[in-house]
């Protein structure tokens, strides 16, 4: 993290602009008398952040914002707040900051469904490239699992249903040109300067885009980050996840390199319609930091619904046919007859070319921005949000760091993101969803935990006679009752746990849950119906053939 960072000074100015310009030529005139917050703040400020108010002898209302900490410093600014980067979280603090009365000015490259060093989007990552159409074909890709419930219920179809693939592409295109016209819109709403071309910082105060200079007060970089591959012989012929969103034809056959959740997505949505799937991973097991029996649950659920694990093979190269099949090359050896393989190895922060170098910013090894727990970079006048630093890669999360930020900033509220019990999904199918810890963390944490596991056939597949199952898991601690973190896959998952993350996040025990009356028929009244733990942990420990022979059990094997 960023060292020794010393937080904003505060210093006033008008959500009008022409008193702005008035407070900048009589600087004495309207000199603010400042007087003491209320000390009942929910956050303390930082080291070297005032908490004064101002308060105007002309009866002027004034917000307050931060001053930077770079020396000397000109009468006047283009903006106060100039943001690289129009994504979740660079929207977000733009428009909270525009909220505060701040004059926002944020850039962004051109749109492409494929990111680029010259091409991106209003909207970023999740909108154009990730979880919004990832999400969609999903929603196309489990139509085929439908139809074959459906037959248990007496639906019958003279002709196998078919998919016609640059249908859902074109649908899926118009749905972000939609999703981007709503972006500007609440940028201009919020007399937000919208500009277009690449963002570069010059110096602590001033951002090129094209050619041109604009000074800001304060710099936010939110540029979030990019799909990696591996540099390895053929990586020419691989595909990455943007590609695979929006490919002319959907994949005949197709190698899925990677254990993580956008390798577990896709291979869902290519499986769901028709494709051959096989996914090679490094490890033994997929989901790497998820709980152990998520983990195998879902590798067992998606291995009967066709998909092929190639565990423990590394990617050594990529090798091309003469009649175009492609064929991967790993640790274990070749596998041949593919129309496309993907490359699911993670992201890296966008800070190439952004001119950082140029102000001594500091970064991580991979490239990611450091920052201290306000977004606050080493330079004091450039702050960064998003996955562009690291820390928790979700969409949710950004919205969070960039509201945080624009109170920080221009709110008087100096305010931390608050990391502890996110929920996240995996848009696997089955999907997964879970908050708070793991069982592995809550043991080392705590010691002394409580696991109440629940695995069974939901009601659907009772009738439509497919494996389907469910598994729940609640994370207790023993001497508390506390529920430490819930987990969960399975149909509906996401949804379901959505809202008992509230409970988690507000600390509720496990009496709690207890006392809740459950919503019958339904999968979830199971979070509130177990009432005897599968296994109690005690110092750390448990019997080590009861833990293998529980997982097993949960996987349905």
């Amino acid at each position: 993290m960023a060292a020794s960072l010393s937080a904003p000074r505060l210093t006033a100015f008008s959500s009008s602009q022409t008193l702005q310009a008035l407070c900048k030529r009589f600087p004495v005139s309207l000199s603010p008398v400042f007087v003491s917050p209320n000390t009942s703040s929910r956050n303390v400020a930082p080291a070297g952040l005032s908490c004064c108010r101002p308060v105007f002898s002309r009866g002027c209302r004034f917000v307050t914002r931060a001053e930077s900490d770079n020396g000397a410093e000109p009468c006047h600014y283009d903006f106060d707040l100039f943001t690289i980067g129009a994504g979740s979280g660079g929207v977000r603090a733009s428009r909270f900051a525009a909220n505060f009365g701040a004059s926002v000015a944020i850039c962004e490259l051109p749109f492409a469904t494929i990111s680029s060093e010259t091409s991106g989007g209003v909207g970023g990552t999740c909108v154009l490239r990730g979880c919004v159409p990832k999400k969609l074909l999903v929603y196309a890709s489990k139509y085929a699992h439908e139809f074959d419930e459906s037959c248990g219920f007496g639906w019958n179809y003279e002709a196998e249903p078919k998919h016609d693939w640059s249908t859902l592409m074109a649908n899926k295109n118009a749905e972000l040109q939609r999703l981007i016209g709503i972006y500007k819109n609440i940028l201009k709403s919020a007399n937000i300067t919208l500009i277009e071309g690449r963002g570069k910082v010059v110096d602590p105060h001033t951002v090129d885009v094209d050619g041109k200079h604009y000074t800001a007060r304060h710099i936010l970089i939110s540029v979030g980050g990019r799909p990696f591959i591996p540099e390895i012989p053929g990586s020419e012929y691989a595909i990455d996840s943007d590609v695979a969103l929006d490919l002319p034809s959907k994949p005949e056959k197709i190698a899925i390199v990677g254990g993580g959740y956008i390798a577990l997505e896709f291979a869902g949505i290519f499986n769901g319609l028709g494709s051959e799937v096989h996914v090679f991973i490094r490890q033994k097991k997929v989901l790497r930091g998820f709980d152990e029996e998520i983990r195998d649950f879902v590798a067992e659920q998606m291995s009967l619904r066709g998909i092929e694990f190639h565990t423990e093979e590394s990617p050594r190269a990529v090798l091309k046919s003469a009649d175009g099949s492609l064929s991967l090359k790993t640790t274990k050896g070749t596998v041949e007859g593919f129309s496309h393989i993907m490359f699911a190895t993670g992201r890296r922060p966008n800070t190439k070319n952004l001119g950082l170098e140029n102000v001594g910013l500091k970064m991580s090894n991979n490239g990611a921005i450091e920052v201290d727990e306000y977004s606050r970079t080493s330079v004091p006048s450039i702050w960064a949000v998003g996955d562009v630093t690291d820390r928790v890669n979700l969409t949710p999360v950004a919205l969070m760091e960039g509201g945080a930020l624009a109170k920080t900033i221009f709110a008087n509220e100096p305010t931390k993101p608050d990391y502890w019990a996110i929920p996240s999904a995996v848009f696997s199918q089955p999907p997964i969803g879970q908050v708070g810890l793991t069982e592995e963390q809550a043991v080392k944490e705590y010691g002394d935990v409580d696991i109440f596991t629940a695995n069974f056939r939901p009601l659907k597949a009772t009738v439509s006679g497919l494996p389907d199952r469910i598994f729940m898991k609640l994370i207790v601690c023993a001497k508390t009752n506390k529920v430490l973190g819930l987990h969960m896959c399975g149909e509906d998952t996401p949804e379901i746990v959505q809202g008992f993350a509230v409970a988690v996040k507000a600390g509720l025990t496990k009496a709690d849950f207890d006392a809740t009356v459950g919503v019958h028929p339904t999968s979830a009244e199971e979070l509130v119906t177990m009432r005897t733990p599968t296994r109690k942990i005690r110092n750390g420990s448990q019997p080590e053939d009861k833990m293998d022979t529980e997982i097993k059990a949960a996987a349905g094997v």
